[in-house]
């Protein structure tokens, strides 16, 4: 029988230098070791990870960004192979212009009239699909590549060939997509369509997920600090690109810094518009907190501890003023109704406009386990995890008022809280 990955494996590079000091610490310890949803929660995971690798019942394709999120999971139950053969079909679909779809679905459930998908020669069981709106396919198919190597510790996936190229060279062949692609010279920043934070979806009319006259291009925090994600990583298991890759990433973080980050609020400003902003006048965006770019932009090294320190109080504030569950809030405040065209993102706090999505509160738990601040992740954790047993499984997001919403059985929540779950309780003591 073929061996899955324990997590245990992958700690040390999850939970970095975190350690709980004592004598409050011991007490905490025991919390964790006894609470009484982790044990529940972990085994539902386990179980909803055997199902399969679309998102959730709601999705028929395996998105990349989800991937990315739940392959420690998907480790848990399959062997190193079928995780390889998942990230593989990205890179056989991968376009001539070295971009990266958003998922695949096996060919023959497409639909008669279906037009919105690609195909390629080198995997004709797939379609593809790629919401255009979006900046994140490449910088998570990096992701998701690095996380497999630090697995299963399979460098030999570099090396394998895809058409012409190996995919360490397609690795590269998709950072080079956002640099002549999605590149805005001016502030040295990566760009994509506006949407709310890390959403897919633009204000403009219709579905709203591809790039059209109507969108409105700008620069936001999620998108780049995906990317310096990234190219840490690429940096890791391809050390020969440093070389290339490193005085970008550099000037990918100071420019952040520089550009989007409000010293004064001490919060990252929502957008820079290139070409106007698709809101009506007088409309003062920058009162919106993001949560999921400012916790992404904490992975990338972007903020200090006493920044880091700042978001969250600022998160916690925000929350209480929704009057939400968890820092899985998206923003707030919401955007007024109507501001989106797509009916998904009215009224206020629905979807990804003020919906609770523990896909990204719980990366905020495993950035401040990073960071030593454990006691606040336990603290933090804990409606995530509750509302898991509550509901018996995992949603795609939550209502202001805690009501599951969305797909079911979703696997990015699954793998995000599992992680968080394993990093609490295999802390230094």
């Amino acid at each position: 029988m073929k061996k899955c990955i324990p997590l245990l494996l992958l700690l040390p590079a999850l939970a970095g230098t975190a350690q709980v000091k004592e004598p409050a610490g011991r007490q905490l310890v025991q919390e964790i070791k006894n609470n009484e949803y982790f044990a529940f929660v972990k085994n539902k995971a386990l179980e909803v990870m055997k199902t399969g690798f679309n998102a959730g019942d709601g999705y028929r394709e395996v998105w990349i960004r989800d991937y990315n999120t739940f392959i420690e999971l998907a480790a848990q139950v399959n062997p190193k192979e079928v995780l390889k053969e998942n990230l593989l079909v990205f890179f056989r679909m991968q376009g001539d212009d070295g971009n990266i779809i958003d998922g695949f679905t096996p060919a023959e459930k497409i639909g008669k009239g279906e037009t919105d998908f690609s195909y390629s020669k080198l995997e004709p069981r797939y379609a593809g699909h790629k919401n255009t709106v979006e900046t994140d396919q490449e910088t998570s198919l990096v992701q998701a590549v690095y996380r497999y190597i630090q697995l299963t510790g399979d460098k030999t996936i570099l090396q394998e060939k895809i058409g012409d190229k190996t995919v360490a060279e397609r690795l590269e062949f998709s950072m080079d997509f956002l640099m002549n692609h999605r590149y805005n010279k001016q502030y040295g920043l990566i760009i994509g369509a506006t949407t709310a934070d890390w959403g897919d979806v633009q204000p403009e009319h219709g579905w709203g997920v591809d790039l059209d006259a109507n969108t409105h291009p700008a620069i936001d925090i999620y998108d780049n600090a995906m990317f310096i994600v990234a190219l840490n990583n690429l940096m890791d298991i391809l050390p020969a690109s440093r070389q290339k890759w490193q005085p970008v990433r550099n000037r990918l973080m100071q420019n952040s810094m520089k550009h989007l980050w409000d010293k004064k609020e001490q919060k990252f400003i929502p957008h820079i518009y290139l070409k106007g902003s698709p809101f009506p006048a007088g409309f003062d965006e920058n009162k919106i907190y993001y949560f999921g770019g400012t916790t992404v932009a904490i992975e990338a090294g972007l903020l200090s501890k006493a920044q880091i320190k700042a978001s969250l109080d600022e998160m916690v504030k925000r929350v209480k003023l929704a009057g939400a569950a968890s820092i899985g809030l998206t923003l707030y405040p919401p955007y007024p109704e109507g501001y989106f065209a797509n009916k998904i993102m009215n009224p206020v706090y629905s979807y990804q406009n003020g919906g609770d999505w523990t896909w990204f509160g719980a990366r905020m738990i495993q950035q401040l386990i990073k960071h030593g601040f454990v006691k606040e992740a336990y603290e933090q954790i804990q409606p995530m995890v509750k509302r898991v047993k509550d509901n018996n499984g995992f949603y795609e997001w939550y209502s202001v008022d805690n009501k599951p919403r969305g797909s079911g059985t979703f696997r990015g929540e699954a793998g995000v809280l599992y992680t968080a779950i394993v990093m609490l309780e295999n802390l230094k003591k």
